[in-house]
């Protein structure tokens, strides 16, 4: 049977589907930013049901962001414990296990230790940024061009050398690779600073405020290049021209074009 052609449908029907979706092309942003705050809060909410004791509900976050993040119970926080970062020493004890990966990865924490947030510190920053930046181009839209994408692409470089490095380092064990010593930077830095701050990835540590400062920077270029991007070419398409309406016949009608 051959579909029923749209012309033939009845008009308010046309027109009820028309004004729907011109309804959320109008309000893209506001649905983009509402879908960033729950894809980013939901990582927080696997260690409070961990905590209550709901753990199926917990273990499907888990897994469901464990297919976008290494989630390494050191590169984590932890919340419900007595510390935001557990050292790995103090992982390894709690959870039986040495330093193998794939086993590190798949430890969620106990009552004791607290549990960790559904995602690294990176992502936190990375995909946390999206939100924070992504709200704060709602309060400035109109009033910022945006970034081009050669700004956009430095502002990600730090992140992908600090997570490339990371990789690379990891091959050697994740307890033997130069981004766990950092020895490089205490003899670049002439081991000013503590012993704490070059080696692990305790809160303070450098591996953790390079993590936080180059995701934070890498989702400010992106988002500062991608939204601005899409609304003016929303603008330049007419879909979010303020005279826009929507008539009967089912087409939408501005002062400087008609979208069918």
């Amino acid at each position: 049977m051959s579909a029923i052609p749209r012309t033939a449908w009845p008009s308010h029907w046309t027109s009820g589907w028309d004004r729907f979706a011109h309804s959320l092309i109008r309000h893209w942003l506001l649905l983009f930013n509402l879908s960033l705050g729950i894809w980013t809060l939901l990582p927080w909410l696997a260690p409070i049901l961990m905590r209550l004791g709901w753990y199926r509900p917990a273990w499907w976050i888990y897994f469901i962001y464990g297919l976008f993040c290494h989630q390494l119970p050191q590169r984590s926080w932890f919340l419900f414990g007595p510390h935001l970062t557990p050292s790995l020493a103090a992982i390894q004890v709690a959870s039986g296990e040495d330093a193998d990966f794939f086993a590190l990865r798949h430890f969620l924490g106990t009552p004791e230790l607290g549990w960790k947030l559904a995602w690294s510190d990176r992502m936190v920053s990375f995909y946390g940024g999206w939100f924070l930046f992504g709200l704060l181009y709602a309060l400035l839209r109109g009033r910022v061009r945006g970034l081009r994408w050669q700004a956009a692409a430095l502002f990600l470089l730090p992140m992908a050398v600090d997570g490339i490095t990371h990789m690379i380092s990891d091959l050697w064990g994740v307890t033997a690779g130069f981004r766990q010593t950092n020895a490089w930077l205490a003899v670049l830095t002439g081991n000013l600073l503590p012993p704490t701050f070059y080696a692990g990835d305790a809160w303070g540590s450098f591996n953790s405020l390079a993590r936080l400062v180059t995701g934070l920077g890498a989702a400010f270029g992106l988002i500062f290049w991608l939204l601005p991007l899409v609304d003016r070419a929303l603008h330049r398409d007419g879909s979010l021209t303020p005279q826009a309406t929507v008539s009967g016949g089912g087409k939408i009608h501005d002062r400087h074009r008609i979208i069918c």
